[in-house]
């Protein structure tokens, strides 16, 4: 490693309850994995704050424990635009998010603001969808979709920021 900067990463999705939990617990796991912890920090927040201070969803906790993760450790909590100064990569689940993020960030930090599926260019879809609404299935589909992006995500900061 020759950046002596530890990267932080930021996942947002509407509540902060399902999605981008989820998306902060796989890559927190996968980042561990790779004995990056000392480099790289993670963390995910929502758009509204309807659920702040609330676990991640019972059935996005559920779906986690299934593949070996565990995320009672998170909170919800709202986005600020001061997160654009803390993080270098804030990362939407979808195209309502982005928006809403896009509104929220300060002129001069826009290259941070990303769209998770992005890092999935392989995927057809360049949205994660949001399972809280349907069943069980939907958790599933988000976490594998989770997982693809990370990868690339995970590809990408250590390219840019470690090579």
């Amino acid at each position: 490693m020759n950046d002596n900067k530890k990267i932080h990463i930021l996942f947002v999705c509407m509540g902060n309850i399902c999605r981008s939990p989820t998306a902060q617990g796989v890559f927190r796991d996968m980042v561990e994995k790779q004995g990056m912890g000392d480099f790289i920090a993670t963390d995910s927040a929502g758009t509204i704050d309807y659920h702040s201070g609330s676990k991640p969803d019972r059935r996005a906790r559920e779906t986690a424990l299934k593949r070996g993760l565990d995320l009672s450790d998170l909170r919800a909590r709202i986005v600020t635009a001061e997160d654009f100064e803390q993080f270098d990569y804030v990362v939407a689940m979808d195209k309502a998010n982005y928006a809403d993020l896009q509104a929220l960030c300060p002129p001069g930090r826009e290259e941070r603001l990303h769209l998770f599926l992005d890092f999935a260019p392989q995927q057809p879809i360049r949205e994660v969808p949001d399972p809280y609404y349907g069943g069980v299935a939907g958790f599933d589909r988000v976490f594998d979709l989770v997982e693809e992006a990370s990868r690339g995500l995970l590809e990408q900061i250590v390219s840019h920021h470690f090579a």
